[in-house]
């Protein structure tokens, strides 16, 4: 029995997978993906960087399939396959002709419910991730994240790279792959869901053939986010110094997320933002800055990033600090209806991608256990006020304990530290 919402078409299987497709007639291809409610943050000690190492494992054979296949049937059908890893979840996707989402299913079912791990293919893959490390500590302007997340969550899973320490990678062996996958892939906690030229109830029998051997006993929950906040300042022989300067945000569950969000358009969500206008075109200070909100299952991270040279440091750290502050009293109308304005036409411009629309359904069951239609999204983003976003912008600097992530020549770490101590609270 399907259930329909705005056209889109729901079924959940005996084992707890839910099955999801939303058929966009006019398109002659189908996205179609398997997305698992686990990431980075279900890692034990032992295991950082063990949902990556899976991910990229998943293309490396089956019992069925070697490495080689895979590609072969996905590439002869004109398709293309890609999987990713993030902090709570992994997802794996191909995009195939309508006629060939039989094939689609099957494949990626096979890559997570018969993978051969075989240990030619593991080693070479695990130096491949060991060159993916080397490559992020060799590029500041990936590592100041990463740094960042670690100074914000200290001593959790929440707060580790995705991709591991080249100890931890070259620690795994087949069976602890198969542990974690067998503990955290979950069909509670997993959905098929496809976008494009797709007919649900031949996508319903195809997971339900595939992937009936999946668990149906919940995962594990992961443990509680622990914001900690702080500072981290990595001395380089760089051009610029990269800066990474935030507070704790809020969950995408959280009645201030949407104020958030659209502060963060304010702040620094486009050329017309107060960031860009008065840092970049008014003071000449950096060529990038822009602010985000990072939301996860139960916090969230709300910062800037900028690049700029050592001499400009302080000055672009107190400006940025003086907008964040500012924000709480001086947000217009004319700002509210820019921001509302872009997030909308960014949402529904998303929605125009099969693959976005697929990924986008799919999230929302992990995260709400429902769909939520694009008119009530909107709804919500156009019902906050700016007196929600003033309050939501005092609520995050009341909160204090901020994070800093710097990375540069020493001389211009340290004007990044001193400015930000004005963000502290006791």
């Amino acid at each position: 029995m399907s259930t329909i919402v705005g056209g889109v078409k729901l079924t959940t299987l005996e084992n707890g997978i839910t099955v999801i497709s939303d058929a966009m007639p006019h398109l002659g291809t189908v996205s179609l993906g398997i997305w698992v409610g686990a990431g980075a943050r279900d890692e034990g000690e032992s295991e950082h960087g063990i949902s990556h190492l899976l991910e990229h494992m998943a293309f490396k054979g089956t019992r069925r399939r070697s490495a080689r296949r895979i590609a072969e049937e996905i590439e002869q059908v004109g398709g293309d396959i890609n999987a990713a890893t993030s902090v709570e979840q992994t997802s794996y996707n191909v995009r195939v002709l309508g006629e060939d989402l039989g094939l689609g299913i099957d494949i990626l079912s096979d890559i997570l419910t018969e993978p051969a791990f075989a240990p030619d293919e593991l080693a070479r893959e695990k130096n491949v991730i060991v060159q993916e490390i080397g490559a992020v500590m060799d590029t500041p302007d990936d590592l100041v994240f990463d740094l960042f997340q670690e100074r914000a969550f200290p001593d959790q899973a929440m707060g580790r790279s995705i991709l591991g320490t080249p100890d931890t990678v070259r620690s795994f062996d087949p069976a602890g792959l198969g542990a974690y996958l067998g503990r955290t892939y979950r069909g509670p906690r997993m959905v098929v869901s496809a976008a494009g030229a797709v007919d649900h109830e031949r996508l319903v029998a195809e997971a339900a053939q595939r992937l009936g051997s999946i668990g149906h006993e919940p995962k594990p929950e992961a443990p509680a986010a622990r914001y900690g906040g702080g500072t981290v300042l990595t001395p380089r022989d760089l051009e610029q110094v990269h800066v990474v300067l935030g507070l704790e945000g809020r969950s995408f569950k959280h009645p201030q997320y949407h104020a958030l969000q659209v502060l963060s358009n304010i702040l620094g969500g486009g050329m017309s933002s107060r960031l860009f206008q008065e840092v970049r075109e008014e003071r000449g200070l950096c060529y990038s800055i822009y602010s985000f909100h990072w939301s996860y299952v139960d916090t969230g991270l709300f910062a800037i990033y900028a690049g700029t040279d050592t001499g400009d440091v302080g000055e672009l750290s107190n400006v940025v600090i003086d907008q964040v502050l500012a924000a709480g009293d001086t947000i217009t109308e004319t700002e509210l209806a820019r921001a509302k304005a872009q997030m909308k036409v960014g949402l529904l411009a998303a929605l125009e991608s099969s693959g976005a629309r697929a990924d986008q359904l799919a999230r929302q069951i992990l995260a709400f256990g429902r769909v939520i239609p694009v008119e009530e999204i909107v709804a919500k983003v156009e019902a906050v006020t700016v007196e929600a976003v003033q309050q939501a912008a005092r609520d995050l600097v009341a909160g204090g304990r901020p994070t800093l992530s710097a990375i540069g020549p020493g001389g211009g770490l340290d004007p990044a530290a001193r400015a930000v101590e004005r963000l502290a609270r006791p």
